[in-house]
């Protein structure tokens, strides 16, 4: 075949670009567990409200969890490791369940959860830096619960360096392109939205279906 060398190497390249696609490499890539535990003599999800010297999101309710190091081997294992250090236990004390479905946000967050149970609760000595409270939530109140749903609005909008004299006919009004849901659980005083309430949200309906 005619250039047969150089279709071999556009295919290559082709194929190479397909799986870095899904890199996100200018995505903050973070990972989280959702630690499980036994509280008041019922299985319970554990969540932390941010520290409120926090300069991202002070006050919120979160998942143990942060940045995906280089260093760290998986993304389970930067979420142990974001969970013993924000949490004060040991990684021992940790048993990983499996693995959730990411979470891409709109913001440019992709968001690797993991689901664990944490096998003693008195071994909790929160980094007082990063967590402002700890508090549980049981299990079976979360499967009853229904989340509040609010929606939002995805638009595109040019900046300064936008090139408008190549397109004549564009016109300055530009339309919203699309909208999503945020989803927020109550609880106590407590407010879970955002992506922990996504990622929440995927948890609960794995556990429907197997309790089922």
């Amino acid at each position: 075949m005619e250039h047969k060398e150089f279709f071999d190497d556009l295919s290559t390249a082709l194929e190479i670009s397909v799986h870095q696609q899904g890199s996100y490499d200018d995505y903050f890539n973070a990972a989280v567990l959702v630690p499980l535990i036994w509280d008041h003599d019922q299985l319970a999800v554990l969540f932390e409200v941010r520290s409120t010297h926090l300069s991202c999101q002070p006050g919120e309710v979160c998942f143990p969890g942060g940045r995906i190091e280089k260093t760290d081997e998986s993304t389970i294992a930067a979420a142990v490791r974001e969970t013993t250090e924000e949490l004060g236990v040991e990684a021992e004390k940790i048993t990983v369940l499996g693995e959730l479905q990411e979470v891409i946000s709109s913001i440019g967050v992709r968001l690797y959860p993991c689901v664990g149970y944490i096998s003693d609760s008195t071994q909790l000595h929160p980094n007082s830096d990063e967590v402002a409270e700890l508090f549980t939530v049981p299990l079976n109140f979360l499967l009853d619960a229904k989340p509040i749903i609010g929606s939002m609005e995805r638009c595109t909008r040019p900046l300064a360096d936008f090139p408008f004299d190549l397109l004549p006919d564009c016109s300055p009004d530009w339309k919203n392109r699309r909208n999503y849901q945020v989803l927020f659980y109550k609880y106590e005083q407590h407010v879970i939205w955002g992506l922990t309430a996504q990622v929440l949200h995927n948890f609960l309906d794995i556990y429907r279906k197997i309790k089922k």
